[in-house]
């Protein structure tokens, strides 16, 4: 998919995560729309992501 970031196995941009929860969807909603992404990596790759923002937040 040209460089873009997929879901291992599928060829759904990772993106499309984030846009589905960025709107008015739900992860259900998600993985209904893309059956090929199995709930662990779709979990997987928003834990990623929480871990990620906090690591980069200044301390308090």
């Amino acid at each position: 998919m040209s460089g873009t970031l997929c879901f291992t196995g599928t060829r759904v941009p990772v993106q499309n995560l984030f846009d589905y929860l960025e709107g008015s969807s739900s992860l259900e909603d998600f993985l209904d729309d893309f059956p090929s992404v199995p709930r662990e990596t779709a979990i997987a790759i928003l834990e990623a992501a929480r871990e990620r923002i906090f690591a980069d937040a200044p301390a308090a």
